[in-house]
């Protein structure tokens, strides 16, 4: 074997071993994703299939009463349910926010807190999969908005507004 020879040798030997190493890697990554989706799929699975809590409707109290028969969405009435959790860190934050909507659209709009730890069966009936969600219901109580995450309270109020509420 001649010198140009070894060296072409050697380099396809070194390609080689960076293809191997370059699946390995992808085969750790493929490996990870699969766990996380996994782990996802069994929050999901048992997010969903948890027993079911009372049929109340309950508010926290720091933020917003509910409506003394507890029906959700309000009749009459454009609504703004916030599904969410007392130890849900966005939802704490929004808590003093909804409590000054509450306080500023009484008679005009309903304003509603509903805790989905305490009511599992209330996030099954809204469909929520992420908190807090915000869901804005029209007098007929159709759903006309839905918004997953903080919502600050100049969008929530553009939302009120567009709905005709002042």
């Amino acid at each position: 074997m001649d010198n140009r020879e070894m060296m072409r040798k050697a380099r396809v030997d070194e390609g080689v071993r960076k293809l191997r190493s370059g699946e390995k890697v992808r085969k750790k990554v493929r490996r990870k994703i699969l766990s996380v989706l996994a782990l996802v799929g069994i929050f999901v699975v048992t997010w969903t299939y948890l027993p079911v809590g009372s049929a109340t409707v309950t508010a926290n109290a720091e933020t917003v009463n509910a409506p003394e028969n507890g029906v959700v969405p309000v009749a009459g009435m454009v609504t703004l349910v916030d599904l969410g959790a007392d130890a849900c860190i966005p939802c704490k934050m929004m808590a003093p926010i909804l409590a000054k909507l509450e306080k500023q659209y009484r008679g005009k709009a309903a304003v509603v807190f509903i805790d989905v730890w305490k009511n599992k069966d209330q996030a099954r009936r809204f469909g929520v999969r992420v908190i807090p969600t915000q869901i804005f219901f029209d007098k007929e109580g159709t759903e006309v908005y839905r918004h997953i995450g903080f919502m600050g309270e100049p969008d929530m109020v553009k939302q009120l507004q567009k709905m005709g509420v002042n």
